[in-house]
């Protein structure tokens, strides 16, 4: 059975010029995906998810952040295109677990 989670979360930039974006998965949600057994696999604690924000759904990973302690989530420039999404906007997140 997939898990599935709902939050809200605002967009942030990884510097330089061709920064990555993301939105930082919180820090329940992020322990309770933590806790879930599941078997290793290569990546540096990655994890395969599906997404969805507004009207758009995408396949993705996310990764997990020690400055933060939380996994963080990449939204792709298409995404936040299509959404009129921009740094520091605040978005609902549907993150489904694909493993």
């Amino acid at each position: 059975m997939q898990q599935a989670y709902t939050f809200d979360g605002d967009l942030w930039a990884y510097g330089g010029e061709a920064s990555w974006v993301f939105v930082t998965v919180p820090s329940e949600v992020s322990a309770d995906i933590r806790a879930r057994p599941r078997p290793p696999r290569p990546g540096f604690g990655s994890l395969k998810v599906g997404v969805r924000v507004g009207g758009t759904s995408w396949s993705t990973s996310i990764f997990p952040d020690a400055k933060s302690g939380c996994y963080v989530l990449p939204v792709k420039k298409a995404v936040r295109t299509a959404e009129r999404l921009d740094d520091g906007d605040t978005l609902t997140v549907e993150l489904t677990l694909r493993e």
